[in-house]
Parts: structure tokens; C-alpha cells; sequence
């Protein structure tokens, strides 16, 4: 297995990893609440996976199982009748 500190992931890559657009990981890192990018060379900048791990792990999960929410004022759906 490859080392993680040797792997290196394109904005693209980030955003598909997190389920977000390129748009949010700049944002993320504007907002300094996101690993530091390496850069590369002229116009090649990348995140270091280990990086990415390391803040995944610092981050809170939630997982929902059932959601059973509709906002008040609403008709029901026909599937609900």
C-alpha cells in the first residue's frame, strides 16, 4: 500500500471525495477551516491525503436512520394518502 503522506489530490478529487463542489473546497480554505494546499508548481496545487485524513478525523459525523419531518401547513403528498 502506498503511502499517504506520498499521495497528492486534485481539487476535483477533494470535492468528489467530500460530495461538495470545487467552489466549497476554496471556500473551506479562504475560511482557513480546511488543510493547507501544496503547491506544486505554476498553477499545480494539491492536498496531501494524509492531510485530509488527519482532518477528517477531527470532524463530527452524523448519521440519520429515519427522518420523519414535514414542515407545518403542508397538504400531504398522494403517497401519503
Amino acid at each position: 500500500m502506498q503511502n499517504p503522506d506520498n499521495i497528492f489530490l486534485s481539487v476535483d478529487q477533494v470535492a468528489e471525495r467530500f460530495s461538495v463542489s470545487t467552489d466549497s473546497i476554496y471556500r473551506w480554505k479562504r475560511n482557513g477551516d480546511f488543510p493547507k494546499a501544496v503547491k506544486l508548481g505554476p498553477g499545480t496545487t494539491r492536498w496531501r491525503l494524509s492531510d485530509l485524513e488527519d482532518w477528517e478525523k477531527t470532524r463530527r459525523a452524523c448519521l440519520t436512520t429515519h427522518f420523519d419531518w414535514a414542515p407545518t401547513g403542508l397538504t400531504p403528498s398522494l403517497a401519503d394518502q
